[in-house]
């Protein structure tokens, strides 16, 4: 009797034996956290991306360009969000000890941030138009609930991001968590991206109607993604939410924390690296187009030059940590390539190098990827038992801030310092009009150089724990870091 044909390959059985290494963070799954359920949770990020291409993309030239608006007020009306960055460490606090007959910790807390989200979003372009003089009411009225619109979408996405991680970091096994980071961070980018894209071609012809659909459409598509990504992820447990359970004060918890081995250190090393590679996000393209004088759609491509530089450091840093190589190691190679990536930028100036910059404006990428994905790795695999969100909230508010103020920073310091140059106060070999953006690569330089020494200490912490304990000198995985903070208290 003839045996049957063998069955054809279905294309979902072929694709199933790609192997991992071919399919970006598919090994990110385990059995706990399946790809599917990691890559609904993951929507969260895409939402916030998506509010801040809007709010530092979009809405930024909409308001200068079309609807006239001083530049002045623009920028404090970006800003704004901003002034909800320090609260994430208590937003964090409250998610890890929410009290609720429901069981749940960081739902609650993600609902609400969505809502506010869309609430600022609903409003918005409304504001924006009364912002603009073009109606009868007074001036103050559209400052007023522009504000309004702008602190509503900044507490919104701050909340979601911040209790998202928690979210994520209490769903994924702690060996699998630098692959989930990665994940995570690359779906922001890919957020912003798509984002600024579709609002790219939606508001070609521009007029306040069209506006008006746009931002409440975005307000729309932020709750629907974020309700998918909430869908049946945090399982209740009406037992660890018990009212009836002691709840610490925040000023406690954040002793607590703080106490803790080189914590400071580490928010201090954050803050100067995040510092360092924030300062130049405003001025890389006007650097390109004034300095070597590259046309709009060049200097637009540098932006996808940085974003793919950033991706290829989330997927370094996520296989270089699996390994068990220590993050902070990791974290101190992102700020070496930064400061070769600003030494090209700063030489692309004087040999009128369009190759030497993209090559240095990718290299910025890279080491950023590098040192941001590796510290939120360290934030969330060396957070004390209880206080996850504490301190993803407190690396959130510290990169956050930091990046707020490095990017208003930046933009004084360039004006004034071009100013002088151009006045001839600087002499006549600094009369160009490169001067003010190379101080500014220059004091970038030098605060990567003292990230590197606040890393350096982090990282001697753990080699020296290793010769005391006879380990090897790379930590075998992610669980171990949690062992290693525990020894060294």
């Amino acid at each position: 009797m003839k045996s049957p044909p063998p069955e054809r390959p279905t294309f979902a059985s072929s694709w199933s034996r790609v192997s991992t290494r071919f399919l970006p963070f598919a090994d990110a799954a385990t059995v706990e956290l399946p790809l599917s359920r990691l890559l609904r949770l993951s929507l969260f990020q895409v939402s916030v991306g998506m509010a801040l291409a809007l709010l530092i993309g979009t809405l930024n030239r909409v308001m200068i360009v079309e609807l006239h608006v001083p530049a002045w007020l623009v920028g404090f009306m970006v800003a704004l969000p901003l002034v909800f960055a320090p609260f994430r460490a208590l937003i964090g606090f409250k998610s890890d000890h929410h009290k609720s007959f429901l069981g749940w910790k960081r739902v609650p807390y993600i609902w609400f941030g969505s809502m506010l989200q869309f609430g600022g979003l609903a409003i918005m372009p409304f504001a924006l138009i009364l912002l603009s003089g073009d109606s009868l009411q007074p001036p103050i009225v559209g400052q007023i609930g522009a504000a309004l619109a702008f602190l509503l979408v900044g507490a919104g996405l701050h909340t979601t991001q911040t209790v998202g991680l928690a979210l994520a970091t209490d769903l994924a096994p702690t060996d699998s968590q630098p692959r989930v980071v990665a994940l995570m961070c690359s779906m922001l980018l890919v957020g912003m991206a798509l984002s600024a894209l579709v609002f790219g071609l939606l508001l070609r012809d521009f007029s306040q109607l069209r506006l008006i659909q746009v931002i409440q459409g975005a307000g729309a598509v932020t709750m629907l993604l974020n309700v998918v990504a909430l869908w049946k992820q945090e399982a209740r447990n009406p037992a660890a939410t018990a009212h009836q359970l002691p709840t610490p004060s925040f000023r406690e918890s954040w002793e607590s924390f703080s106490h803790r081995s080189h914590a400071k250190r580490r928010l201090i090393a954050l803050g100067l690296g995040t510092v360092a590679f924030s300062m130049q996000d405003i001025l890389l393209e006007p650097f390109g187009g004034e300095v070597l004088k590259l046309a709009v759609a060049s200097t637009t491509a540098l932006t996808a030059a940085l974003a793919l530089g950033g991706l290829a450091g989330f997927v370094i840093a996520a296989r270089a940590l699996v390994r068990g190589v220590d993050p902070y190691r990791m974290a101190a190679y992102g700020a070496v390539v930064g400061i070769a990536a600003f030494s090209a930028v700063i030489l692309s100036a004087p040999m009128a190098s369009t190759f030497l910059f993209t090559l240095g404006v990718a290299g910025i990428g890279v080491g950023s990827g590098l040192f941001g994905h590796c510290t939120l790795t360290a934030a969330m695999s060396l957070a004390p038992k209880g206080q996850i969100g504490l301190a993803l909230g407190v690396w959130g508010a510290v990169q956050a801030t930091a990046a707020g103020a490095a990017i208003a920073i930046s933009g004084l310091l360039r004006d004034g310092i071009a100013h002088l140059a151009t006045s001839g106060a600087l002499g006549d070999g600094l009369a160009g009009p490169a001067t003010g953006y190379t101080v500014v690569y220059h004091l970038e330089l030098g605060l990567l150089f003292a990230t590197l020494v606040a890393i350096g200490p982090l990282v001697r912490n753990s080699i020296e724990h290793h010769e005391d304990t006879g380990e090897d000198a790379v930590w075998p995985n992610l669980q171990s870091m949690n062992l290693r903070e525990e020894v060294t208290q």
